[in-house]
């Protein structure tokens, strides 16, 4: 969220922009984030759904703009006394939408009354898919964590899907802003990296992440093509990986290099 607002005032000289995500289980916006505002006034502010500018984004999924917030017939006025403490005039709200859910609100504003024409409205909508791309990443990697926290020693089949998982966690690594989730997801795919037997000393690497992932996703059948859509890359690149990593195990073969891996307690 904050980076998607810094992006939104460089990309459009806007001097505010605020947002926040719907509170589980309330149908309401809390404000969280705010970038270039000069007081407290909004921070923390809770937005229910089909109050003010914000609430009627929520309500309606679809963005919403007022030229004059105080003086606009268009929404309700609960808010305000914030929003003249913090002195905005002309106000976008977009809505963040993940799986037909709004999910949070990216605002931008001025403090003078003018239009905000459709380039502002257009980097706005991006704003609000660069949070969505974000929030999706974060729900897929919760998905997975409480799907393979505790991993109970299975075999067979089983284990292929701890390999498999393995393999989208480390995927989805790349795609998460959070510190702290980030940080959580390589203290589990660490844990499942060795949960299948004890790292050899003798078959230790120094294998990098990236070498890491794509031998992730060959562990699970993929192709250099499938990994480098899921990881994000060009094939190229990720033939490039491969080869190092073949390397560094002293692999012939992407079979021999994903069994060294395993070996040196680096992939489940």
């Amino acid at each position: 969220m904050r980076g998607a607002l810094v992006r939104l005032r460089r990309a459009t000289g806007l001097p505010v922009a605020f947002g926040g995500l719907v509170e589980s289980g309330r149908p309401q916006v809390r404000i969280s984030e705010l970038s270039g505002n000069a007081t407290a006034a909004l921070s923390s502010l809770a937005v229910v759904s089909g109050n003010g500018l914000g609430g009627k984004v929520v309500a309606l999924a679809r963005p919403c703009a007022v030229t004059d917030y105080s003086a606009s017939r268009q929404i309700s006025h609960e808010y305000d006394v914030a929003v003249a403490m913090e002195g905005l005039r002309s106000v976008l709200a977009v809505p963040v939408v993940v799986r037909r859910r709004v999910r949070g609100v990216l605002y931008g504003a001025l403090r003078t009354a003018q239009p905000l024409g459709d380039r502002t409205l257009n980097a706005a909508v991006e704003a609000a898919r660069d949070v969505e791309q974000a929030l999706v990443a974060r729900d897929e990697a919760r998905a997975l964590l409480t799907t393979v926290r505790e991993p109970a020693a299975p075999s067979g089949a089983a284990w292929e899907q701890v390999r498999e998982a393995h393999g989208a966690l480390r995927a989805l690594v790349q795609r998460v802003e959070d510190p702290a989730l980030r940080d959580e997801l390589l203290q589990v795919c660490g844990r499942l990296a060795g949960a299948a037997l004890p790292a050899d000393p003798a078959r230790t690497s120094d294998l990098s992440p990236r070498e890491v992932d794509v031998l992730a996703c060959v562990a699970v059948g993929s192709t250099n093509a499938a990994a480098a859509d899921r990881l994000g890359l060009r094939p190229e690149t990720v033939k490039g990986y491969l080869r190092s990593a073949m390397r560094k195990l002293g692999a012939h073969t992407r079979w021999e290099a994903v069994v060294a891996a395993r070996r040196a307690g680096v992939l489940p």
